[in-house]
């Protein structure tokens, strides 16, 4: 084979390392931002929080590329305006998802940008809008979802509180202790006092095993005659039969005592039956009439299967809205919308004057240029931040000029959408748009719902139309809170009430929605 040299000229994508953060932070949820944030803060000395309000008409993202201030270390502004959007700054994050770029040149491996080492205004603040954490008189009065989850008191203090008057050998206090700390969230000991004893004595002790037991043994005894009653539980059947036997003890006025007996054999049993309320087999089984097995079976309905389902946190169901939409006006004039960012995930960030200021002033070495790069990190962090809400805005707009009906009459007005109406609308690449909608959240006059909540597939009409799959979702809904109790409705039956409405939805696509919905089949809904 003979050598040879050649030259050849091909187009290929360069990810700069300041677009590959920015499609980072674009995929990012709320709680990650603050977190992803918080380490710049803590990595970048350049990098600096601003506690004062700025003016948000000054400065802007089309700002970006203008010359700096002549005066040295004069601040910097460019908070993001929730009513515009800056097309230009999406050019470079299209292009690089769409496979455009017909760039040429070598991969870039530094943060140093077009070269310059002067900035634009806009990168010494962000989030002009968003208020600063103030303390006033009215402090007690406003107490955020997290304050409150962390002033919840857990199951385990609630069980500790109430051990503290049991009269107690030392060891029996421990073992209460271990089991308390070993339930779940659901008030459930989902490991054996075999196991845990085990676990406790070690392959080296194993003579201590029946001691341990033993005290084990003790000690789940008293711990299921705390409250809430039914806590200490190994399985269902056994949390089920610990309250009815609280009930038996105490029963109430309105309950017969063979109402409860009845309930108790029937937790004796397996509770396959009683899940498919299968009220004849039940009562040949426990030797009652129907209507005594229906009573029976009613009671043990209004037990509590998750007795530490009170304590459980809240902290987790907070949820802080990236998007606000809010109604101007009333009547005709009020279908109309205002949509903007959220100032309270906005973080206010910017460069930190004095030590810019300082490395001005510094002599051209090899460590100029080492904090140099870094500061041009910290800019190119506060402009991909700002990016990245520009861009959440701009979706989010498109999304309730598509959907105004939904904002107005509710979930049966859904219109179908998908990913590349939007991503078409906007100019963007459709991986961009998936970013976008997962794990942002938008406060809405109808309640506050996951971008991703406003896209789904079409089904097809009589009129020749579509018809958005949560849309449907909502009309079977509507017909099964309708329907009668004694005679609910089956999948075939919603299908045809469906077709009656023009809507094309087979069985098992209804059977598919409803068990999205969590909503039983029609067995299990019917009343006993």
């Amino acid at each position: 084979m003979k050598p040879g040299l050649s030259l050849r000229v091909s187009q290929h994508l360069t990810l700069t390392p300041q677009l590959q953060q920015s499609i980072r932070l674009l995929r990012l949820s709320t709680l990650e931002l603050g977190q992803e944030v918080e380490q710049m803060l803590a990595d970048n000395p350049f990098l600096e929080r601003n506690p004062d309000e700025a003016s948000r008409e000054e400065f802007g993202l089309a700002q970006a590329d203008t010359p700096p201030p002549e005066e040295p270390y004069a601040d910097w502004a460019a908070p993001v305006s929730s009513t515009s959007s800056a097309d230009s700054s999406q050019a470079t994050l299209t292009e690089a998802e769409q496979g455009n770029s017909d760039s040429s040149s070598t991969e870039v491996l530094d943060w140093e940008g077009d070269g310059s080492v002067d900035m634009a205004p806009d990168d010494s603040e962000w989030g002009g809008d968003a208020p600063a954490c103030s303390r006033g008189t009215d402090e007690e009065m406003d107490v955020s979802a997290t304050d409150l989850a962390h002033g919840h008191e857990s199951l385990a203090a609630f069980l500790h509180r109430q051990t503290v008057g049991l009269r107690l050998s030392p060891e029996d206090k421990a073992a209460l202790y271990f089991l308390i700390e070993s339930l779940n969230e659901d008030g459930y000991l989902e490991d054996s006092l075999e196991s845990l004893a085990q676990g406790l004595a070690g392959e080296e002790h194993s003579d201590d095993i029946e001691e341990l037991l033993h005290h084990f043994t003790v000690a789940l005894h008293l711990l299921q005659t705390l409250e809430p009653t039914g806590v200490g539980a190994r399985h269902l059947a056994e949390c089920l039969t610990l309250q009815l036997a609280a009930l038996a003890a105490h029963p109430a006025p309105a309950i017969p005592p063979e109402t409860i007996a009845l309930a108790l054999r029937i937790c004796q049993q397996p509770l396959e039956g009683l899940a498919r309320r299968d009220v004849r087999r039940l009562a040949q089984t426990c030797g009652a009439t129907e209507e005594q097995t229906r009573a029976a079976m009613a009671l043990i309905a209004r037990l509590e299967p998750r007795p530490g389902r009170p304590f459980i946190s809240v902290e987790r169901n907070a949820i802080i809205p990236d998007v606000l939409v809010r109604r101007m006006g009333h009547g005709q004039a009020g279908h109309q919308f205002s949509v903007q960012l959220n100032p309270e995930v906005m973080p206010r960030l910017r460069i930190h004057d004095i030590y810019a200021g300082a490395l001005r002033g510094r002599r051209q070495d090899e460590g100029h240029q080492a904090l140099q790069q870094r500061l041009q990190e910290a800019r190119w962090f506060i402009k991909n931040i700002q990016q990245r809400f520009d861009t959440i805005l701009r979706v989010s707009q498109a999304i309730v000029e598509r959907q105004k009906n939904f904002f107005v009459h509710g979930e049966l007005a859904m219109r179908p959408l998908v990913l590349r109406d939007i991503a078409d609308e906007l100019g963007l690449h459709e991986s961009t748009i998936s970013r976008v909608i997962t794990a942002k959240y938008m406060a809405t006059p109808q309640g506050t719902y996951e971008l991703k909540y406003f896209f789904g597939s079409g089904l097809g009409t009589d009129s020749g139309g579509n018809a958005s799959s949560t849309a449907v979702r909502a009309l079977i809904k509507q017909f099964i809170a309708a329907e009668n109790p004694a005679k609910p409705l089956s999948d075939n039956q919603l299908a045809e009430m469906l077709k009656e409405q023009g809507i094309e939805c087979a069985r098992r696509t209804v059977a598919k929605y409803r068990e999205g919905l969590k909503i039983p089949t029609a067995t299990l809904r019917k009343t006993l």
